[in-house]
């Protein structure tokens, strides 16, 4: 494989974790995410991160009833994800999968980009799920630069689209993924 897929791969590992250790009752609770509950938060990575990745994979689109899905309220949601994101990663090991472009329906990107994208869709809303439930995110260092990197390289458009806050200062030296944290206007600290 190649090494987007491996960040993918250690991210969904992380996220599936965190999801996991989610109990029923954090579910309406308000998360670290303005304006969203831990269900909220935690059907919005379920969507994108896990079928949205799929798809992704496969080119299609998203059935308009997954998109509608309340993944939370089903029971043994969390071990769902962890199948669905295992089903993704898969399909991102299909040959040529890699080659090309992918139409998300909003816009059309290379499948390397896409899929960067998705590692750092993981990354940040794994860290927000994990943060609201009174969890750590842990990646490796390895991961936490290609994040960072990922972070950096989109963050003004994802500013445009209200997807980011303004940035947080954070020292020079912090750990690259405190400082993706930051650049994604998400305090580390909180």
């Amino acid at each position: 494989m190649n090494e987007i897929h491996t960040h993918l791969t250690v991210c969904a590992a992380e996220a599936s974790r965190v999801a996991r250790a989610v109990i029923d009752d954090q579910l309406d609770t308000p998360s670290v995410c303005a304006d969203w509950t831990v269900r909220a938060l935690a059907n919005h990575l379920v969507l994108y991160s896990a079928h949205g990745l799929e798809h992704r994979a496969l080119r299609t689109p998203l059935p308009e009833e997954t998109v509608q899905r309340d993944f939370a309220a089903e029971p043994g949601w969390a071990e769902a994800y962890g199948v669905q994101l295992d089903r993704a990663l898969l399909a991102w090991q299909r040959p040529g999968v890699w080659d090309g472009e992918v139409d998300t329906g909003y816009v059309t990107m290379p499948a390397t980009t896409i899929a960067s994208l998705v590692v750092k869709e993981l990354a940040l809303h794994g860290w927000d799920l994990a943060r609201s439930t009174g969890q750590d995110f842990v990646v490796p260092e390895a991961t936490a630069g290609f994040v960072l990197r990922v972070v950096e390289e989109h963050a003004e458009v994802y500013r445009q689209y209200e997807g980011f806050d303004s940035p947080v200062d954070v020292p020079d030296d912090a750990p690259a993924f405190d400082r993706a944290l930051a650049a994604s206007g998400r305090n580390p600290k909180a």
